[in-house]
């Protein structure tokens, strides 16, 4: 038997009643996988959606051990391993078993993180700013000098959408709330708009891109900021047939983990260019209260889990 360890799973879809914090064997990694001591996790949204019923949708099977962005050691590597040796401090999006003392992932998931950052904001990097750049420059091929609209530009993907944008070279609006006014201009944004005072649809026009981290109203609405031949890419969304009557194109983007990619936002990180932003750290016995506290969706930066004792 192997040695137990902590991790946060559901055996069941629900409310945070169906969340357990429970000891389990600890995993071992196979062919091209590594065995990660976990230090810091990253809380999304995906996580009580998934808790919800939406692992049922996205094909996953219970028990779920939830968790999907982490940073801490490599323990152990498995057969083909060649990205990444014993010891080594990496950061990545993974699939499942995050919120653990432990987890097993695909070496290719992870990088080594950037070396600038402890283990706390290598966590609130890797799902946020993958998510971004893929909906950004993979999908709706955001280039030098476009115009993008961001909404939700204080949230944890919003906020690295920014940097992002930004470091590649184009022209940022930022959307949010007005208490966030100050925040998100410390991003870099170009232009604000403050959603609560000012119809959005109707002050921003001709946009290259839109990422959507909102959907709802915010989602149909911006089809309206777009130029004809845009595009928009959402992460919370169904599009269906609006963006034919805008003459644009749409997307719904889901975060890939990619290894590769990490490397390219860890120079970014590395070079100054990209800032994690962390508006709560919590030990992963109280995940119920971080997950309660991500649906609330009005968190500015990133919710972490702190696991290992020597995070620093």
């Amino acid at each position: 038997m192997n040695k137990l360890m902590k991790a946060v799973v559901i055996n069941e879809y629900g409310t945070n009643d169906v969340v357990r914090y429970v000891d389990v064997e600890c995993p071992e990694p196979e062919a091209g996988e590594v065995l990660v001591r976990i230090h810091a996790a990253g809380v999304n949204p995906v996580d009580w959606k998934i808790r919800d019923g939406a692992g049922q949708r996205m094909g996953m099977t219970l028990p779920i051990h939830l968790g999907g962005e982490i940073a801490g050691i490599v323990e152990k590597i498995g057969n083909g391993v060649e990205n990444l040796k014993t010891g080594d401090a990496v950061f990545g999006s993974i699939k499942t078993g995050g919120f653990a003392e432990f987890a097993v992932t695909k070496a290719a998931y992870l990088a080594v993180k950037p070396t600038r950052l402890d283990f706390i904001n290598a966590a609130a990097i890797p799902l946020g700013a993958l998510t971004a750049w893929q909906a950004m420059f993979d999908v709706a091929q955001l280039a030098s000098g476009q115009k993008v609209l961001i909404t939700s530009a204080s949230g944890g993907v919003g906020s690295l959408a920014v940097q992002l944008a930004r470091a590649h070279g184009a022209h940022v609006t930022g959307m949010a709330s007005g208490r966030n006014d100050e925040f998100v201009h410390s991003l870099g944004v170009d232009e604000f708009v403050n959603y609560e005072k000012l119809a959005f649809e109707e002050v921003v026009k001709n946009m290259d891109v839109v990422f959507d981290n909102v959907g709802g109203d915010t989602f149909t609405k911006a089809f309206r900021t777009l130029r004809k031949g845009g595009f928009l890419a959402t992460v919370v969304a169904f599009p269906k047939d609006e963006a034919r009557q805008y003459g644009v194109s749409a997307a719904r983007v889901q975060c890939k983990p990619n290894g590769e990619q990490l490397v390219l936002i860890r120079e970014l990180v590395d070079s100054g260019k990209l800032k994690a932003h962390v508006a709560t750290v919590l030990p992963l016995r109280e995940v119920k209260q971080a997950l309660e506290l991500s649906a609330t969706g009005r968190t500015r930066g990133k919710i972490i889990l702190k696991i290992a004792a020597e995070s620093v």
